[in-house]
């Protein structure tokens, strides 16, 4: 499967294209907006696209020609402005969703954010904290599930960069925060990819108990 991961160089993009890269079924495209940053991917034998969040629908889906999959992982960071999160991670997670339909791809996995779901219902105070990063993901997730693409939407807990434990605790609402590693996060998106019991589902994610595989066939 050809997999074109939006958001290739960031934090958790990375270890999704070193985690298809190292698997027997999947070939990862890099989606990058910086001319600078290909080469580093290409010395790693990985195909990379030019494309930028704030180009049109039109050049993202050129961009996603050939690919069998998107995973869409970029992210402006909490700490960015409210213009800059709009951009990205509304706005370009739907232009992303809109191209992967002019595409014809069908499969579209979307890393979001603990407890966005719950963002027009009673939730907690922390939804708050990070001004319109929390709505962002909640739009851009109803989004997707409102085309008509084979959607998994994975809500990760707090991000950490440890060492992996390949085991989590999943629902569709988790009541307690916890964290979750990045390398962990990348596994289940990957694994995501290869089960189809994950298409149409979201879920909230933490560190915890069970094997990945074992709770994505459990949803």
């Amino acid at each position: 499967m050809n997999v074109l991961v939006i958001g290739a160089n960031g934090n958790v993009g990375r270890l999704v294209i070193e985690k298809l890269q190292a698997s027997e079924n999947n070939t990862p495209i890099a989606m990058l907006r910086k001319k600078e940053q290909v080469e580093n991917f290409k010395k790693q034998g990985i195909q990379t696209v030019l494309a930028d969040l704030e180009d049109t629908v039109e050049e993202i889906a050129q961009a996603a020609n050939g690919a069998d999959a998107i995973v869409f992982t970029a992210g402006s960071g909490g700490n960015t402005g409210a213009d800059k999160t709009m951009f990205v991670d509304l706005d370009g997670a739907v232009k992303s969703i809109e191209a992967a339909k002019r595409a014809g791809i069908k499969r579209f996995i979307i890393v979001s954010a603990m407890g966005s779901q719950q963002w027009l219902d009673p939730h907690p105070e922390w939804l708050e904290e990070l001004g319109p990063y929390y709505p962002a993901k909640f739009y851009a997730d109803q989004w997707l599930k409102n085309s008509d693409l084979d959607y998994t939407i994975v809500r990760p807990g707090l991000l950490s960069d440890d060492s992996p434990e390949g085991k989590i605790k999943l629902a569709k609402t988790l009541v307690e925060r916890g964290k979750i590693t990045r390398s962990d996060v990348a596994q289940i998106v990957v694994d995501s990819l290869a089960d189809d019991n994950t298409i149409k589902k979201e879920f909230d994610v933490i560190n915890g108990e069970t094997q990945i595989q074992e709770a994505l066939k459990d949803l």
